[in-house]
């Protein structure tokens, strides 16, 4: 007779509806590259734009969806604006992705 399992530790279904619905934002390729550029620093529309090789106002639109999940946060300096992390599990979230699917 096998033992008695342990009852296993879950999350509240809420919590991980809210978890379902961040990695929903987050899985664009896009995104992805916005999250890598901004673990290393603060970077404006403009910059992130140029390094995901789209136009201003669709990376700006990627930024306003991280943004209400609350991954990134901005401060504006003068003129321009720069977007950095708020969510600090994202490094362990994107360290896991470039282990699986980097380079070999």
């Amino acid at each position: 007779m096998p033992a008695a399992r342990k009852q296993p530790t879950l999350l509240e279904m809420d919590a991980l509806q809210q978890a379902a619905e961040c990695l929903k934002t987050l899985a664009h390729p896009h995104r992805l590259r916005i999250v890598q550029m901004l673990l290393q620093g603060q970077y404006t529309v403009g910059e992130l734009a140029e390094a995901c090789g789209i136009a201003s106002h669709m990376a700006s639109e990627h930024l306003r969806l991280m943004k209400h999940c609350g991954m990134l946060d901005s401060e504006r300096d003068g003129r321009k604006t720069y977007y950095n992390i708020a969510e600090p599990h994202l490094a362990s979230i994107l360290g896991c992705i470039e282990k699986r699917f980097g380079a070999a």
